[in-house]
């Protein structure tokens, strides 16, 4: 790769990194007056689907969507937005943004025991220590002098519920494949599902939320928060063709590091001594057991 193609790529790294690290402080934002994590979901999922829709048009892709892949749509949008939404949501109203950056990155910690339970990938101390340090990240977290008030300690097992999920969605990808189809066809058949199923669970929840309210700063952190994820995933997927999973695996850092730095901007965050600390130990335990390039998961 010549330097000129490189930091062209470098530079889409960084751009879809920091975009997907501001919209921590956007959920943030989008839950700051009482809105609940079903009618946030369901938005969400249905923006996503009508972007990713009009998208496949524009580019003359398939937008029709098998009814026996309807189980896998289900199960992906469960993993990859339901069910860590609903937790991650819910401890976002509780939790600074950029702890909720920094526990987000623990996804490929928790991605490597579940790779190893379901047989994708080999066990090495290498990623052993990596796992060691992110639960010592963690730890520091839950720390007495580490957030602001100590009772939002025990919203830490919520919003670890979330990279949990992620990285079981990973694996379950790993192992059984996208059925034929493309990353984009999968996110766009599970956005449709998922806004199918979340919708009647919003309203018989009392969750919906009525678009016709005045509108100020949740609403708009909610639109420009979906509208930011489906872009960056697309560069994201259009990354990973041009510079391999392990190349744009890397964005996991600049979206941590930019997530804390964005709430600070945004939000006027500011983190303890502790906090950093377990921010270095969790990105030094997401480096130990990343993806090498001759990994199963690298591909």
């Amino acid at each position: 790769m010549s330097s000129s193609p490189h930091l062209r790529l470098m530079a889409i790294l960084f751009l879809l990194g920091t975009g997907w690290g501001i919209t921590q402080p956007l959920t943030k934002i989008a839950v700051s007056e009482g809105y609940e994590p079903l009618g946030l979901i369901f938005w969400q999922l249905a923006i996503g689907a009508v972007v990713l829709g009009g998208y496949r048009v524009l580019r003359g892709k398939s937008i029709a969507l098998p009814r026996r892949l309807w189980w896998f749509f289900l199960m992906i949008a469960l993993l990859g937005t339901v069910l860590p939404n609903s937790f991650s949501y819910r401890a976002a109203a509780h939790l600074p943004a950029g702890v909720m950056s920094v526990i987000i990155s623990l996804v490929p910690i928790f991605a490597f025991p579940v790779a190893l339970m379901l047989r994708t990938d080999r066990f090495g101390w290498m990623r052993f220590a990596g796992i060691f340090m992110g639960l010592l990240g963690v730890v520091l977290l839950a720390g007495p002098e580490s957030l602001p008030d100590p009772s939002m300690v025990w919203w830490l097992p919520v919003a670890l519920i979330a990279p949990l999920c992620y990285g079981f969605e990973g694996n379950v990808v790993a192992k059984w494949g996208m059925h034929g189809l493309g990353p984009g066809h999968v996110l766009f058949g599970a956005s449709v599902v998922g806004a199918i199923i979340s919708l009647p669970m919003s309203l018989a929840s009392g969750q919906f939320i009525d678009p016709r309210v005045t509108w100020g700063p949740p609403e708009y952190a909610l639109i420009l928060s979906s509208l930011i994820h489906v872009t960056v995933y697309t560069g994201y997927v259009w990354l990973v063709s041009q510079a391999g999973a392990v190349f744009a695996a890397q964005v996991a850092y600049i979206v941590t590091g930019s997530g804390v730095v964005w709430s600070m901007i945004l939000l006027g965050e500011r983190y303890s001594l502790w906090v950093w600390l377990a921010m270095i130990m969790i990105l030094a335990g997401m480096f130990l057991v990343q993806p090498r390039q001759n990994d199963a998961l690298a591909e």
